[in-house]
C-alpha cells in the first residue's frame, strides 16, 4: 500500500486483511458488561481482544504485515520491537508462515510476555532484550534491520499494521444490530485508533470515537497539540503496552482526521479497573487492556443513558507478580493508603500513644519500618496507614496536627514519597 492511505486503497486493504485473518485470528466476542453499564447508565459492550491469539489484538496487524511480504523479504526474515503484545503477534505469524523473526523487547517487559513470545514463536523466533523502554528497543530493532536486511514489522507506524488493526472495527459493526453511539479505544502509538477510526468514519460516521491514553504516557495528545509527533520528556512505563514516547508519522494524521476525542487516565484508576475486572467480571487484564474501561468508570467519557457504547479490552497479558503494585497504586489513587514519617521519642509508651491518640477505629498500619542508627533522643519510622474510607483522611490529619509527635505526611508525587515508597 505504500505509506499513503487514500480512502479507496484503505477500504480494499482492510477487506483483504479480513480475508487474510479469517481462520488465523479469532473473531473475538462482543459481550455486554453489566458492571460498566450500571456505572455509566449506558449499554456497554466489551470487545474481548484479551481472548485473541497472544491475548491481544496485535496479532492482526503483525500477521497482515508479514503475510503481505514477497518471497525475497520472507527469506531475509523480519524484526520488530515490542513491549510484549506485538512481539507475540509477530512470533505467532512467523511460526505460522515459516518466517524467521527477531523480537526486541525492553527490560521492562514482564517475564510472562517474554515467555509467551518464546512459546508462540518456537524455533522461528529469537528474543532479544534491549534497553529500558519501548523506544530504546525500537532503536535497536531498526539498527538490526539496517544491518541484516530483515524487514521491520512496526508495532503501529505502518499502513499494513493500521489496516490489520482496523479489522477490529469491521467485526464490531458486524456484531451489533445497530451502529454504536460511542467507541472507546486504548491508545499507545495509535495504530488501533488510526485503523478503527478511519473505518468507523467511513462506515459509521455517527459514532463518536474516544481514544484513551495513560496519563503518564499521553504521546498522542502531545502530538496533536504540536501538529507533529513529539517525544515526551518523561514517560511512566507502568502501562507498558501503551507507554510510547513518540507516536507514528503514519498514525498521527489518521487519528487527527478521524476526529477522535482523547482522554488521559491516571495509572491508579487503571489499577482500580484491573482489580474490578478481575474481582467482579472474572477477567484478567493487563494495564493497557484496562485503559478503555478505566476511562468509563473514571467518568472521563461522557455518555448518555441508553447509548450503545463499545469498549475495547485490548490485552490480557498480566504478570501475576505485578498485582501487589496494582493493589498499591489503586489504594493510593482512591485515597485509602497514606505514608507518614513519624518521629518517635526514645521513651516507653511512645508507640502506644501514637496508636491510641492518632489512629482512628478503622485505620490500619500496613507498613512500619524503624531503624535506630544513632544515639539521638528520637527516631523516625516510615509508617503506612490504610484508612477505611477516603473521607476519613481529614480526621486523621487533624489528630496528627494535635499530636505532640512530629509527623510528616508523604504526599504522592513528592521526591520523598518516590524515594521511600
Amino acid at each position: 500500500m505504500g505509506t499513503r492511505l487514500d480512502p479507496a486503497a484503505f477500504e480494499a486493504a482492510v477487506r483483504e486483511a479480513v480475508g487474510r485473518l479469517t481462520g488465523v485470528a479469532e473473531r473475538t466476542p462482543l459481550q455486554r458488561n453489566a458492571r460498566l453499564s450500571a456505572a455509566t447508565g449506558a449499554d456497554v459492550w466489551v470487545k474481548r481482544e484479551d481472548l485473541q491469539i497472544g491475548r491481544s489484538y496485535k496479532v492482526r496487524g503483525a500477521y497482515n504485515t508479514i503475510a503481505g511480504l514477497d518471497a525475497g523479504a520472507r527469506a531475509a526474515g523480519v524484526v520488530c520491537a515490542s513491549a510484549g503484545n506485538h512481539g507475540q503477534g509477530v512470533a505467532y505469524a512467523c511460526r505460522a508462515l515459516d518466517v524467521h523473526g527477531s523480537v526486541f523487547v525492553p527490560g521492562t517487559t514482564p517475564r510472562q510476555k517474554r515467555e509467551r513470545i518464546r512459546a508462540l514463536g518456537g524455533d522461528a523466533v529469537e528474543l532479544v532484550v534491549a534497553g529500558d523502554s519501548y523506544d530504546e528497543a525500537a532503536a535497536a530493532a531498526a539498527a538490526f534491520a539496517e544491518r541484516t536486511g530483515a524487514t521491520l514489522v512496526p508495532a503501529f507506524d505502518a499502513p499494513s499494521t493500521v489496516v490489520g488493526q482496523a479489522t477490529v472495527a469491521v467485526e464490531v459493526l458486524d456484531q451489533l444490530p445497530v451502529p454504536p453511539d460511542v467507541v472507546v479505544l486504548p491508545v499507545g502509538g495509535g495504530g488501533l485508533l488510526a485503523g478503527c477510526g478511519t473505518w468507523l468514519r467511513a462506515h459509521s460516521p455517527g459514532t463518536r470515537l474516544v481514544g484513551v491514553e495513560p496519563a503518564g504516557a499521553a504521546s498522542m495528545a502531545a502530538a496533536l497539540a504540536a501538529g507533529r509527533p513529539v517525544e515526551l520528556a518523561e514517560l511512566d512505563t507502568f502501562v507498558d503496552g501503551a507507554a510510547v514516547r513518540r507516536v507514528g508519522d503514519v498514525t498521527l494524521p489518521l487519528v487527527r482526521d478521524c476526529g477522535a476525542d482523547l482522554v488521559a487516565v491516571p495509572e491508579g484508576q487503571i489499577c482500580t479497573e484491573m482489580l474490578d475486572l478481575y474481582q467482579v467480571d472474572g477477567v484478567i487484564a493487563e494495564p493497557a487492556g484496562a485503559l478503555a474501561p478505566a476511562a468509563l468508570t473514571g467518568g472521563l467519557v461522557a455518555v448518555e443513558p441508553g447509548q450503545t457504547v463499545v469498549c475495547l479490552l485490548s490485552g490480557g497479558n498480566n504478570d501475576v507478580s505485578r498485582y501487589a503494585e496494582v493493589v498499591e497504586r489503586s489504594l493510593v489513587h482512591r485515597g485509602l493508603k497514606h505514608y507518614f514519617l513519624v518521629e518517635f521519642p526514645q521513651e516507653p509508651g511512645a508507640l502506644r500513644r501514637f496508636l491510641d491518640e492518632v489512629l482512628g477505629p478503622d485505620d490500619d498500619i500496613v507498613l512500619f519500618e524503624y531503624v535506630k542508627r544513632d544515639n539521638r533522643e528520637t527516631g523516625a519510622a516510615l509508617t503506612g496507614i490504610e484508612i477505611g474510607r477516603a473521607g476519613d483522611l481529614p480526621g486523621l490529619l487533624a489528630r496528627i496536627e494535635a499530636s505532640p509527635l512530629r509527623i510528616q505526611h508523604l504526599a504522592p508525587g513528592t521526591t520523598a514519597y518516590r524515594f521511600l515508597v
